[in-house]
């Protein structure tokens, strides 16, 4: 099931860490993007392994740096996936309850990458989203 833009991404959240990282942000959203196709391997690869140890880290890696850039949705999911694993460490039990979120790391993650993506490339054309945009009525009236 896709996730509609609203759901994923924190606009406000992302204008105000693009404002703060200025130059550097291009280059630091490009680590989360390699940070972020690692750890949703590593947590797939634990969850196939039955390795509860193994997708703590990946998870709280993706669950930080998803919410700085405004991946509310992603965080969170990561966020259930790294609790879910500390439990079954204290457990020893494994949870095999979490191999839904599992499943749903990835398409989450490529979804808000690619709003990312899209939001972040000079060559996309962009509507104005705030005050009043000129149409081509009111384009040479006085």
């Amino acid at each position: 099931m896709e996730e509609s833009s609203g759901n994923l991404v924190d606009w406000v959240k992302f204008a105000r860490m693009r404002t703060e990282l200025g130059a550097d942000f291009i280059r630091i959203l490009g680590y989360f993007q390699e940070d972020g196709e690692k750890s949703v391997a590593r947590i797939e690869d634990a969850m196939h392994r039955r390795d509860a140890a193994a997708f703590v880290l990946p998870a709280h890696t993706m669950k930080t740096e998803a919410r700085q850039f405004g991946a509310y949705l992603l965080g969170d999911l990561a966020e259930e996936i790294e609790h879910t694993g500390r439990r079954a460490l204290e457990s020893r039990l494994f949870p095999d309850q979490i191999l839904p979120q599992v499943a749903r790391l990835r398409p989450i993650y490529l979804q808000t990458m690619a709003l990312f993506q899209r939001e972040t490339n000079p060559l996309v054309a962009r509507r104005p989203t705030f005050g009043r945009a000129a149409s081509n009525q009111e384009f040479g009236r006085l």
